[in-house]
């Protein structure tokens, strides 16, 4: 089964049907999304502002990630189901658009700083937690994880239009 076939098959159900057509669901969906992304994307720039030495840099950035990390998890861990019931419920209007894939391959990156980050920079955390410039290792993780989660809200909220699709 192709791609396209399993994204066609699920567009045709009736579940998901009924969400997309859903007078008071669909938009509930949607919101929930963009508030959960609000939070997840937002304390990450906190977070990433503490690895750069530009935001609360008298605060130890081991503070920093055990006050917002929770609340982190919790923003994505809402963001992700939301994100995937929301391409459940259209996924033929995706399937074909460059710009979601694009987000999509963003997220992957993201994610392989962010671990990246915590098996090679982190577990030295004890040497630099309360310096104001921290490690050039730390800095290019909170550079790349801001460039890269704006990147996967531009290309999101891109993907809206219609346009920049293939077949």
């Amino acid at each position: 089964m192709s791609l396209r076939s399993l994204f066609e098959w699920v567009d045709a159900l009736p579940s998901s049907i009924a969400l997309r057509e859903s007078l008071y669901g669909y938009p509930a969906l949607l919101t929930t999304h963009v508030v959960s992304m609000c939070l997840f994307a937002g304390l990450v720039v906190m977070m990433d502002l503490r690895l750069l030495g530009v935001g609360n840099p008298q605060v130890p950035f081991t503070q920093v990630q055990k006050r917002f990390f929770p609340w982190q998890m919790f923003g994505f861990a809402v963001n992700l189901v939301t994100g995937l019931v929301l391409l459940y419920s259209q996924p033929m209007r995706y399937y074909g658009k460059v710009l979601f894939w694009t987000k999509f391959a963003l997220m992957a990156l993201a994610g392989v700083n962010a671990v990246y980050f915590h098996l090679s920079t982190y577990p030295s955390v004890t040497a630099w937690d309360t310096d104001v410039v921290l490690p050039s290792r730390a800095r290019m993780a909170g550079f790349l994880s801001l460039a890269l989660w704006a990147g996967v809200v531009v290309f999101g909220r891109l993907t809206a239009y219609n346009w920049l699709t293939y077949e």
